[in-house]
């Protein structure tokens, strides 16, 4: 499943750097790895580790979540979500909590209060 995963994310972040007009060279300067990493993540040869895919969505302007969008592990869990039974990957999450800087988890912390307002107001 990882294999599959690593290709499909490669696919999605090939198709989202074209759609910007961007190079291989200048996504990789901007996360600060070289041109043959991006190569090898668009290949599906290379895993991207939880703050490589934070900083690669940073920089494309996406939600991580778009690097999920038809994987079909994914989209599997995704029903079962809606049945009330999803397996969430915490230790993914409080990795890519772990890897954030003070200033991001502020910041992150703000947007879930802003959120839960939103919720609490619609409820």
């Amino acid at each position: 499943m990882e294999d599959n995963f690593n290709k499909h994310l490669g696919n999605k972040l090939k198709l989202r750097r074209l759609a910007l007009g961007l190079t291989q060279t200048k996504v990789a300067r901007a996360i600060n790895v070289t041109f043959q990493q991006i190569q090898k993540y668009e290949k599906g040869t290379n895993g991207v580790s939880s703050i490589r895919l934070l900083q690669l969505s940073n920089y494309l302007k996406i939600p991580i979540n778009y690097f999920y969008e038809g994987f079909p592990e994914y989209l599997i869990n995704l029903e079962k979500s809606k049945e009330g039974h999803m397996n969430v990957n915490y230790n993914f999450l409080v990795k890519m909590y772990s890897e954030l800087s003070n200033e991001q988890k502020l910041k992150f912390n703000k947007n879930l209060e802003n959120l839960n307002t939103r919720i609490a107001k619609v409820i």
